[in-house]
C-alpha cells in the first residue's frame, strides 16, 4: 500500500514512528521522514516514470502517455509543485487575455492559413468548432501568436492547413482520405501520403515509417469551421465557396 499522504478521517499530516522487520519482527520506533516522492499521487508517479523512462524528452512522453502537448506541461509543471522544484506554469495560449490589436492578418489571402487567422481574428483569439462527432473544441492563438493550440493538440503553426489544402487541391474531386495516425506509421495502410493524417505528418518532417501524434479531427474541424472544407465521414473535401475564392 502506498504511503497516505494526510488523514483519511481529518485530513491532518501523518507520521510514520513505526518500522518493523518482515523477517525476524524487529520493530523500531521513532519519527521518521518521508520526502517528496512519497507523497507523490498515482498519476504523478506514473508521469515520472515515464519522463525518466524517456530520459526528459517530453515528446516521447506524450507519444507514450497520449498526450497533447499542453496536458503534458501541465503535468509536469503539477509534478514539479509537488516535489518543491517550482509552481504552476502559465500555458502559452492557454490563459489570460490575448492582445489582437498588433496581429496582421491578411483577409483578401486565398491561403488557408490567412484565412483561419483572419477568422480567429475576428473571434479575439479563442473560438469553438465542433468535430465530425459533434463535440465541440476550444481552439485559442498562442501567446506569441505564432499558431494556435486546444487542450487536445500540440501547438501547430496555421500553415499546416495550407499543407492539408494543398493536398485536397491535388487530389481527384478535391476530397482525399482523413486516414488515421494513431496506429500506424507514416506510408502503411491508412496512413498514405495522400491521405489528411500522412500529409500532416509530412509537414512535421516526419520521414516513411515514422509516427507521429494525429489531430486531423480537430484540423478538419477548423476548416470546416473556417468555411474552406467539409468535414465528412472519413473524408474532407473543399467547399465551392473555397475553390470560387481561388
Amino acid at each position: 500500500m502506498k504511503i497516505l499522504k494526510s488523514c483519511p478521517a481529518c485530513g491532518g499530516a501523518l507520521t510514520i514512528r513505526s518500522l518493523q522487520c518482515c523477517g525476524c519482527g524487529l520493530e523500531l520506533r521513532n519519527e521518521f521522514e518521508t520526502s517528496a516522492f512519497d507523497r507523490l499521487d498515482a498519476e504523478q508517479t506514473a508521469f515520472l516514470t515515464c519522463f525518466l523512462r524517456c530520459r526528459g524528452n517530453l515528446s516521447l512522453v506524450q507519444d507514450e502517455m497520449r498526450l497533447s502537448y499542453p496536458a503534458a506541461k501541465k503535468r509536469l509543471s503539477s509534478l514539479l509543485a509537488a516535489l518543491g522544484l517550482g509552481g504552476e506554469e502559465k500555458q502559452d495560449g492557454e490563459m489570460g487575455e490575448i492582445d489582437m490589436k498588433n496581429w496582421v492578418t491578411n483577409a483578401k489571402s486565398t491561403l488557408a492559413s490567412e484565412i483561419v487567422k483572419t477568422k480567429l481574428k475576428e473571434a479575439g483569439g479563442r473560438v469553438n468548432v465542433r468535430t465530425y462527432d459533434g463535440l465541440l473544441r476550444e481552439i485559442s492563438v498562442t501567446q506569441s501568436g505564432e499558431g494556435f493550440l486546444c487542450p487536445q493538440l500540440l501547438p501547430y503553426s496555421f500553415e499546416i492547413f495550407d499543407a492539408i489544402v494543398a493536398l485536397l487541391l491535388s487530389s481527384p474531386g478535391y476530397r482525399a482520405k482523413k486516414g488515421n495516425a494513431r496506429n500506424a506509421r507514416l506510408g502503411e495502410p491508412g496512413c498514405e501520403e495522400n491521405t489528411v493524417a500522412g500529409a500532416v505528418l509530412l509537414f512535421l518532417g516526419k520521414k516513411p515509417g515514422e509516427s507521429g501524434l494525429d489531430p486531423v479531427f480537430i484540423l478538419a474541424a477548423v476548416l470546416e469551421w473556417a468555411g474552406i472544407a467539409h468535414n465528412e465521414r472519413g473524408y474532407l473535401s473543399l467547399t465551392a465557396d473555397y475553390l470560387r475564392r481561388l
